[in-house]
């Protein structure tokens, strides 16, 4: 079954794909990483389905394996639409990046979307197998969780869903820990699962939550295992760019361009780009560093 997805224009889905390291994290995956992608879903009627996402003229072009029923459509439809940012509208970023040259491949690409998850409790998640690791860590844990909780597609079995809260919540902490080699972030995730499965966390309402985003940021705060870095790349995730994911990369980066390579901390790199203001975040999310980088 084919799904034509509209997109606010400008839209490129190589754009969105590129646009940081999830595609690189299960159960996404890609045959051309600049260029497409495929996302293994698990629906709310329980069916395990699998994308495959191509560019199309004005937007993406999503098909799935087999007949939806009606509802299922709506909920692919729904979740591809926030996992592309279809819908966002980024005319007042390009406004302000026409006026920095860093920023005008941004424009020149109809860049500034941020691929996402269908929830941001797999975000959230991932987001918290980022921390203290090098990036090949958090690929091997993601992974690791996928292979062993997450549901198999009919179509092929090597394929998985990002495990439910409800699976997460049922495993054994040390199992997580061990097992899916989630070290010290083993509680945290459990943790979150099992809030979430037993309703007393409602993640999902924050991407639709009509609060000031320093509100927000005390929500994301308050879980465990989510910290300053980790809760402003949520931030961006929802939309959100008051805030810098800092962390050693942007500690590292801003110290080359604009300190000459000497130490800096997180106020050096909240002050490089605080003259973006609302799209600071933004700003250094898409910046053209010098150099490799």
């Amino acid at each position: 079954m084919d799904i034509v997805l509209e997109a606010q224009a400008p839209f490129s889905l190589p754009a969105v794909v590129r646009s940081h390291g999830w595609v690189q994290l299960a159960p996404f995956s890609s045959s051309d990483p600049y260029h497409d992608f495929r996302y293994v879903d698990r629906l709310q009627s329980g069916r395990v389905v699998t994308w495959d996402v191509q560019p199309c003229d004005g937007g993406a072009l999503l098909s799935v394996g087999g007949e939806l029923s009606s509802a299922e459509q709506r909920e692919t439809e729904d979740k591809a639409r926030w996992v592309l940012g279809l819908d966002q509208d980024l005319a007042p970023f390009y406004d302000v990046a026409r006026q920095e040259p860093r920023l005008a491949k941004v424009v020149e690409n109809a860049a500034g979307r941020i691929l996402r998850s269908p929830t941001l409790f797999e975000d959230t998640v991932k987001t918290i197998l980022t921390t203290n690791t090098a990036w090949i860590g958090t690929i091997r844990m993601v992974r690791s969780l996928v292979d062993l909780y997450g549901e198999p597609s009919p179509e092929d079995p090597s394929r998985r869903a990002f495990p439910t809260p409800e699976r997460l919540a049922g495993a054994d902490v040390e199992a997580l820990r061990k097992e899916a080699r989630l070290g010290y972030r083993a509680p945290y995730v459990h943790a979150l699962a099992d809030r979430v499965a037993r309703g007393d966390l409602d993640l999902e309402a924050l991407k639709t939550a009509d609060l000031p985003t320093g509100e927000l940021r005390k929500e994301l705060l308050a879980l465990k295992g989510v910290g300053a870095y980790a809760a402003a790349n949520l931030l961006m995730l929802l939309g959100r760019t008051d805030f810098i994911p800092i962390d050693s990369y942007a500690l590292k980066m801003v110290s080359k361009e604009f300190h000459g390579g000497e130490p800096v901390g997180p106020q050096e790199v909240e002050a490089a780009f605080a003259r973006w203001g609302e799209w600071n975040g933004m700003a250094y999310w898409f910046w053209e560093w010098s150099g490799n980088g």
